[in-house]
């Protein structure tokens, strides 16, 4: 007899339940300590690529932004002495709508002290890897897998190579040809990402250094950053670094950004300073990853997109 549904929405829900109560499991193991921030900033996300959600009170009088993450905040309790940390809760990016995107999802991130982003592979994969099966899993550099799937070196093609690389797969203004990171993203995602096998689970490290974002970049490989995605069936679950905590360096990357902004039309968004305080405090030697915790229901689930995620 088919099931009502009623039943199927209690089905899901308990199976998403028994997803949350692993990963708590999985972190109270290693002691690594759940945290729970706030999820209204005065500050938004000065990444080129979010679109920040803004609120205001019934009068209209601003209150701040929507946490796009809970990375500022979580960096600040590193810097007071937190130790290892992690936490499940709600992200906020305008303008993100389709099968794998939402304006508001769950967000699983957490910190380890003393990580590299390598050793931070291996934890997520150890996470992930008993929820799921049918997957192989395996770790490929950027540059292999850019080489591979489009035949050129990322961190040596020129920006004339990669704009007519990428203007195969959509119009792009010639401006464009001054955004090497935005370059990358259009070849990756319409060039790369397309071919990948669905029964991977593939770890692709060491992006160029025009999309570190925060992941070092280090003297003895100079284009190329401490930066990991891991991509399932072709989807992105996961972003990490092995963090920047150099409050000089992280000035230097807002200030990227905000041209970056500039460069694309965004709006100007001022960096919120707690992140400077808190390296200058004395953030300590880390890896950080998020994974969109809807995306990872959906696989671990075996459906098509996130609306058949239940979230209400």
């Amino acid at each position: 007899m088919p099931k009502t549904p009623a039943l199927k929405v209690r089905e899901s829900l308990a199976k998403q339940a028994e997803i949350l109560a692993t990963i708590r499991r999985f972190f109270a193991t290693r002691d690594v300590i759940e945290v729970d921030t706030c999820a209204i900033s005065a500050f938004g996300a000065t990444d080129p690529t979010v679109i920040n959600m803004a609120v205001s009170d019934e009068a209209a009088i601003p209150l701040g932004f929507l946490q796009f993450s809970p990375e500022i905040a979580m960096k600040c309790l590193l810097a007071e002495g937190s130790g290892d940390i992690f936490q499940i809760c709600r992200a906020f990016r305008a303008g993100e709508a389709g099968r794998i995107h939402r304006q508001e999802f769950r967000m699983l991130e957490w910190y380890r002290l003393g990580y590299d982003h390598h050793q931070l592979m291996t934890e997520v994969q150890q996470l992930i890897e008993p929820m799921v099966s049918g997957y192989n899993w395996d770790k490929i550099s950027y540059a292999e897998l850019f080489k591979a799937h489009v035949g050129i070196d990322p961190h040596h093609a020129s920006s004339d190579l990669l704009y007519a690389r990428a203007a195969l797969s959509m119009d792009l203004e010639p401006t464009a040809i001054e955004d090497r990171s935005l370059l990358f993203d259009v070849i990756f995602s319409h060039q790369i990402q397309p071919k990948l096998n669905v029964d991977d689970a593939i770890f692709v490290y060491d992006f160029p250094r025009e999309q570190a974002a925060y992941a070092q970049i280090s003297d003895e490989h100079p284009y190329r950053s401490a930066r990991f995605e891991l991509l399932m069936g072709g989807t992105e679950l996961a972003n990490g670094y092995h963090e920047v905590v150099d409050p000089v360096e992280q000035a230097k990357r807002h200030a990227q950004e905000q041209t970056l902004r500039r460069r694309r039309g965004c709006s100007n968004v001022e960096f919120d300073p707690k992140l400077i305080a808190a390296m200058e405090s004395g953030m300590p030697a880390c890896a950080g990853v998020a994974i969109g915790l809807d995306r990872l229901m959906m696989v671990v689930l075996g459906l098509d997109s996130l609306d058949a995620v239940e979230m209400r």
